[in-house]
Formats: structure tokens, C-alpha cells, sequence
């Protein structure tokens, strides 16, 4: 349910990162259903006309994409580019991610590159893009990046990506201060548990077991997050008329940092063959991932 106008985002123009898949998706069919034309990329065509056709039907509103390797900065300001030839676009979304849950100690240091270079560079990479663009031009901006409580906890298990986002959270504050005296803002969320099919697959390492990050008796409010909840508050956070926020990580999460400090630290009562078994389930996730369903 929305408490804003259908066209509160009206002449918007935003670029959602990864977003043809789970978060993206779904913050990219609350933009468009209130009047933001949306932009989304990734690296999989297929998955990304899917996405946007999916956009359409659900929003009625219109989405078209961009095929980019988010971690390589020469491709992501082509991209960039390449949206500012029709206008400048007004709104970004750090959202591409890369995440897996496994013992530190066991990661190589090619896992440790991917999460790194899609989190961390990649943000940098789109926002440096857009608000050189922004600055030059004289235009204002927002810069919206999707997170996770752990910026405020850390959490055990997952390292690299933790590190990452955290990472951002900073870059969140630093280019708020910087950037904010030349029109151009920045703030992020993070988010608690909203499930979604592919990444809910990687998080919950033995399934139908109560460790790991998706059960909701962790969460105060004892519920998942509603899509709905999270859409509105990119809304908010995207309107002119709530400009004075800046610089800021808003926890959209039911209180489930104040409840689960980290967010996997249960796992270390797994077993060595449970680990085995999560990294059989994580190696098929990625291939069913790669095929596209």
C-alpha cells in the first residue's frame, strides 16, 4: 500500500544497479508505478528484458535496461553516458550485490575480488559517474545505496560483503558532506529480512533450519518486511520535498539489529558437514542463477 500520489515521481529519472533480479527489481516497480521513468542494468540481457517487462505489467508505468559489468569503471560511465545523451538522470540506486555465507577463513581470495569489486567498487564506480555529471552540469542529484544492518554490527560469515557495505555506508557520509553544497545528496537504507528467492537461497545455508539470517522470530515486530515498506521509503528518500536528508543509514529492519547484533553468528554451531551441505546448496544456487531461472 502507498501513501503517495501515483505520480509523486513525475519527470524522476533513476538508475537502479542490478536491478533485474530480487531488491532491484522490486524498488524499481515502486519508482515506475509512481511516474519515475527507470533505468536498470546487470550483466545478463535475458534476466534484464525479463525484469522490465515484469516492471511494465506490475507498475504501468515503463522500464528499459542497460547491459554493464558493474565492476568495470570505464563500462559503467559509458553506460552512465550514454542515459545522460536522452537527459540527465536524476536519481541513482546502489543496489548490485554479491554476497555468500561461509567460514572466513575458508575464502579464496577470488570470492573475497567479486564481493569487493560488485559491492564496493561498483557503487563507487556509478556514483562517481552520476555525480560528476551532476556537478558539472549544475544539476542536483540523489544517491540512494541499498545496505544491511551489519554497517552498524559487522556480522560474522560474511566478511567481504559486511566489509563492503560498510565501505559505502562511509562513502554514504563522506560525499553527503562533500557533494552536499553542490545540489547533490546522498543517503542509504538497510534493510532487515525481506525475502527474496535468490539471494533468501544463499543467506539460509541449511534450509528449514532455525540458523541463519531468515527466520522471523529474530525480528521484534516476529515478521518478514513487506516490499511495499521498503518501496516507500526509496520514495521518500528520492522526493525533492524531503531534500534536508541527508548523509544519513536508515535500518528499515522491524529492530532486528537491536535483537541479532550479528546476524549470523548462530552459525558457528554448524557442523563441518554442514558447511559441506551449504556449499553444495550455494554452488547450485549460482548455477541455477547463471541459467537464468
Amino acid at each position: 500500500m502507498s501513501p503517495y500520489r501515483s505520480d509523486v515521481l513525475k519527470g524522476k529519472r533513476i538508475l537502479v544497479t542490478g536491478g533485474g533480479t530480487g531488491l532491484g527489481k522490486e524498488m524499481s516497480v515502486g519508482f515506475a508505478a509512481h511516474g519515475a521513468y527507470v533505468a536498470i542494468c546487470g550483466r545478463r540481457e535475458s534476466v534484464l528484458a525479463e525484469a522490465c517487462a515484469e516492471i511494465a505489467e506490475r507498475s504501468g508505468g515503463t522500464a528499459e535496461y542497460r547491459v554493464v559489468n558493474i565492476r568495470d569503471a570505464e563500462a559503467v560511465d559509458a553506460m552512465v553516458g550514454d542515459l545522460w545523451n536522452d537527459a540527465p538522470l536524476t536519481g541513482l540506486v546502489n543496489n548490485a550485490g554479491a554476497n555468500f555465507i561461509a567460514p572466513t577463513e575458508s575464502i579464496s581470495h577470488r570470492a573475497y575480488d567479486a564481493v569487493r569489486a560488485t559491492v564496493m567498487d561498483g557503487s563507487f564506480y556509478a556514483t562517481h559517474a552520476c555525480g560528476k555529471r551532476w556537478i558539472s552540469g549544475n544539476t542536483p542529484g540523489t544517491v540512494i545505496s541499498n545496505l544491511v544492518t551489519w554497517v552498524f554490527s559487522g556480522s560474522a560469515y560474511v566478511v567481504p560483503c559486511a566489509m563492503a557495505k560498510t565501505a559505502i555506508h562511509a562513502m554514504t557520509m563522506s560525499l553527503a558532506a562533500e557533494w552536499g553544497p553542490k545540489g547533490v545528496r546522498l543517503n542509504a537504507v538497510a534493510p532487515g529480512p525481506f525475502p527474496t528467492e535468490n539471494a533468501w537461497e544463499k543467506l539460509n545455508p541449511i534450509p528449514g533450519s532455525s540458523v541463519g539470517a531468515t527466520q522471523p522470530d529474530m525480528v521484534p515486530m516476529r515478521r518478514f518486511g513487506a516490499m511495499d515498506e521498503l518501496r516507500n521509503i526509496l520514495i521518500f528518500l528520492m522526493l525533492d520535498e524531503c531534500s534536508y536528508v541527508n548523509g544519513t543509514t536508515i535500518p528499515i529492519d522491524g529492530g532486528h539489529r537491536l535483537t541479532a547484533h550479528s546476524t549470523f553468528a548462530e552459525l558457528s554451531k554448524m557442523t563441518d558437514e554442514d558447511w559441506a551441505n551449504a556449499r553444495a546448496a550455494l554452488k547450485a544456487s549460482q548455477e541455477k542463477e547463471r541459467q537464468g531461472r
